[in-house]
């Protein structure tokens, strides 16, 4: 694993797919704050909780002008299964091939096991990461902390 990008560096770039095969690219997101969200697995516990928990506070990512993307190295077609299940109304990106190659850039990829750690990132509109965090496996990541990033980066 490399270095999750710390506050102040432009975050990498990168084009991968959504749930329908759209292609979206961090780049052509320019002028908009993004959080992105890396998780390990879709229909896991604890990665269920943890994108319910944000879809149920998607508005405050909204009023702050943020737009969600969540991560892993799932293929489009169980993100898909999995987002229509939970409803989660936010873009669910695959990262599935080159496999990791996202996560990897990102410094949240396990090459062991091949899965996205729980990092997360706030980018503001420019690209650049205001917040940053890397949770141990098997630790949820707080939504308080979403939160106060989503505050700091309005203020």
């Amino acid at each position: 694993m490399t270095n999750v990008p710390e506050p102040g560096d432009l975050a990498p770039d990168f084009t991968a797919e959504d749930t329908h095969g759209t292609p979206v690219s961090l780049s052509a997101l320019r002028g908009t704050p993004v959080a992105l969200v890396f998780f390990p697995f879709a229909f896991s516990g604890i990665c269920t909780g943890e994108l319910c928990e944000l879809r149920d506070n998607l508005s405050s990512f909204e009023r702050a002008g943020v737009r969600l993307l969540g991560i892993s190295c799932d293929s489009k077609f169980a993100l898909r299964a999995w987002g229509e299940q939970e409803r989660f109304g936010f873009d669910l990106i695959s990262d599935f091939w080159p496999h990791g190659q996202i996560a990897r850039s990102y410094g949240v990829f396990d090459s062991g096991s091949g899965l996205a750690l729980r990092g997360s990132l706030l980018l503001d509109a420019d690209g650049v990461v205001r917040w940053s965090v890397l949770n141990p496996r098997g630790q949820a990541r707080p939504l308080a902390a979403y939160l106060q990033a989503l505050d700091d980066l309005a203020a």
